[in-house]
Parts: C-alpha cells; structure tokens; sequence
C-alpha cells in the first residue's frame, strides 16, 4: 500500500476542482427530468467539465481488469445499477427512477471524485426516498468519523453502524422497524451494504491506496493523517449486497434486482479534523 500525501500546491488544487465538480454534479442532477436519455446528461455533463477548462477523469479511463476504456464522461445509474453505468441514448428515464450521477474531474492534473443520487419525476415509494436519503446520511456518518488519531476502519465502522440501525436515526424519535426480510437485507434499516465496491484515495490519480471499505472494525486499517485525500463513497440497496458485472463491463447491478443509491464526497484530511472538497 503507498499512500500519498499531497502537497499545499495540490491542496489549493484540489479545492479548485472540488468546487468546479459540485457545481457540475448539481447541474447535471437538476437535469435529471422524466423523458431525458442519459446520454444527454453524459454530453451536459462533458460542456460543462470543458467551460472550466478541465477534462473528465473517466472519459478512456481503463481501470485494471477492464476490458476496455470507460466511454464516457459521467457514470449514470438507474434504479438496480449500482455505480458505473454507461450512459446510453436509448435509455431514458422515467418517473420514479432513482437515478445516480457519478463525475471525476482532472483540474491541473489533480483529481476529485464526486456522486449523488436524485428521484426523477413525482412518483416514487417511501422506501425509495428513504433509501436516497439514509444513503446521504450514512455519507456524512463517515465523513464525521475523521477526526485526530482516527482509522479508516473508523470510517467503514460509522457508516455500518448506521445502516445496521445502532446509529442515531434519521429523525428524532423514529422508531426504526424490524428487518422481516428472512435475511436478504442487511440491519435494522433494511439495506444491504454493496461489497466490494467502496471509496478509495484520490488526488494525484482518480484511484489511489487506501481503499476505505463501507463496514469495518472501529480502529482498524492506516491511520488518517493530514493530507490524505480520500473518497468515501458508501452505496446501499434495498435488497441484498451481493452484484454481478452486465456484458457491458462497467455497470454493476443488484444480482436481486432491488433498488440502489450512491453518494460520494472528496475529502481532505486536515489536523483538525477534515474539509468536504467537492463543496460548493
């Protein structure tokens, strides 16, 4: 493992970028309208990356094991996908479909990772809201683990403990149900944790060591140390954790099919704590 720790020149690099991706992701999720194919937002989302100057850091990107370079700009995921799906103009979205806008940006040669879930349309089950909206919370639960001395299990730790129903809810006073699935789902909040794909490094390169798993044992894994910078990126579904690979290469689904959300922030290290880069 080789964790690079990034330099003051980086850092103010990074902030830049960091700002220039929320302000991206945003527009490109405000975008997301019933009747839109994904390919369009996927174009949107390349104009808006070349305004700024900057270049997109999956567009051709080939992660190892890949059987071939990333086609596009933006990852987006509808409903069972889970994270890498390949935008597409015949898919279109409709009411009701949670759907998952994924961007890296290379700015001056620093890279910044960032994802949020949106729900098109007007229709769509409690469950599904509560799903996007527990994912988000369980983002920010890692996210406030880092603290002086903390671990990346520290990380993994704070985001299962929520999901498995241990943390404080989501709202004051609710009273947090039961899992009655027979065990497909994970925890008292009834989501399944997707394993094997979670946050990482980043900065230099758009994945970098360490990876920053989303369960794990309080203490455990490398040290957070100032100038690490890292990606958390917790994903929940509504069924199992268990994924398969479509023929595609990239985009990973539900092997169950149930629905999934995904948010992700880059985050500095700091000796007080930490500082949300991709912040507007």
């Amino acid at each position: 493992m080789f964790i690079i720790i990034k330099t003051p020149e980086e850092i103010a690099l990074l902030r830049e970028g960091g700002k220039h991706l929320a302000r991206i992701v945003r527009a490109v999720a405000e975008r997301v309208v019933v009747g839109i194919s994904t390919k369009s937002l996927d174009e949107y989302a390349h104009k808006l990356i070349s305004d700024y100057g900057d270049t997109p850091a999956f567009l051709n990107y080939k992660p190892d094991g890949a059987p071939h370079p990333f086609p596009s700009t933006a990852c987006i995921s509808i409903n069972e996908e889970v994270v890498h799906g390949i935008p597409n103009e015949n898919h279109i979205i409709a009411d009701g479909d949670i759907v998952t806008i994924d961007i890296g940006l290379n700015h001056s040669g620093c890279f910044t990772d960032h994802a949020i879930t949106v729900i098109a349309g007007t229709t769509s089950s409690p469950e599904a809201k509560k799903l996007v909206e527990d994912t988000q919370i369980a983002l920010m639960r890692g996210i406030e683990a880092i603290h002086s001395g903390s671990t990346v299990g520290d990380i993994g730790y704070a985001i299962q403990t929520f999901v498995e129903g241990s943390g404080p809810p989501l709202v004051v006073g609710e009273v947090v149900p039961s899992d009655g699935t027979g065990g497909v789902r994970m925890g008292q909040r009834g989501y399944g944790i997707v394993r094997g794909y979670a946050g990482h490094g980043v900065g230099r390169y758009i994945h970098e060591d360490p990876f920053i798993m989303n369960e794990g044992k309080k203490g455990s894994g490398p040290k957070l140390v100032p100038g690490m910078v890292i990606a958390i990126e917790p994903m929940l579904t509504l069924g199992t954790h268990k994924t398969k690979v479509l023929s595609d290469g990239y985009t990973v689904v539900t092997t169950d099919k149930s629905l999934s959300a995904h948010f992700e922030h880059t985050v500095l290290i700091t000796e007080n704590g930490y500082e949300i880069l991709t912040k507007e």
